[in-house]
């Protein structure tokens, strides 16, 4: 069912954040750094998965991506809702259930054998499809994505996330550049406003998460192994 009323984005952001606190999706070390798929290091890391197990907050979470997405692009405004494997899946399902409309996920690259296809399910020429993923750093895994989904003969102009880093300024401009605009619910500054809130994590930690947040590129430089 599409929802038909929604809160202010702010107070979406604000809600998106608490629920991925409440669900520990949340992890937070200075110390001990994470290391991202780049290799370079974060005081921050966000499991999105985690969702798919926790129906009250999946549910809410997914009411908010699609209104929000619907807010800014249209209601009318796509054909089908395209997952990008793996995490994108479940959550593009979902959104496709609320709009009533066809999913199909892209692989990540062909799978060398059969139809040694990207795209699984029903895609045609002409379609305008809305890219689901769980989240976005820099935006640049989108753009793969993107050019399979366009190889069919389809349009796509938007994605949308449940989480956007925000700290990184060339993210919408990489997407723009590629005629992709983003949607999301929530940042990693709307993730640290709410944890500061709530007390979820130490003030030392806080504090070193905050200055990653102000100067990510300095920070990672400096906290390289």
């Amino acid at each position: 069912m599409i929802p038909s009323s929604y809160p202010s984005p702010q107070e979406m952001a604000r809600l998106t954040a608490r629920m991925l606190l409440e669900i520990q999706a949340v992890h937070l070390n200075a110390e001990d750094p994470f290391t991202l798929a780049s290799g370079l290091p974060s005081p921050t890391y966000i499991d999105c998965r985690k969702l798919i197990s926790y129906p009250r907050i999946r549910s809410t979470l997914m009411d908010f991506l699609t209104v929000t997405v619907m807010r800014n692009a249209g209601y009318e405004a796509f054909d089908n809702i395209a997952g990008g494997e793996t995490a994108g899946i479940p959550f593009a399902a979902l959104v496709a259930e609320r709009m009533v409309l066809p999913m199909t996920y892209v692989r990540k690259k062909a799978k060398g054998y059969g139809r040694n296809a990207r795209i699984e399910g029903a895609m045609s020429e002409g379609q305008r499809v809305l890219l689901v993923e769980d989240l976005t750093t820099d935006g640049g895994s989108k753009l793969s994505f993107v050019d399979a989904i366009r190889e069919t003969g389809a349009t796509c102009a938007h994605t949308a996330v449940i989480f956007y880093y925000g700290i990184f300024p060339e993210t919408e401009k990489t997407l723009g550049d590629h005629g992709v605009s983003l949607h999301h619910l929530c940042t990693w500054w709307d993730v640290l406003a709410e944890a500061k809130q709530a007390n979820s994590f130490s003030r030392e930690t806080l504090r070193g998460v905050e200055d990653f947040l102000n100067d990510p590129r300095k920070w990672q430089e400096e906290n390289k192994k």
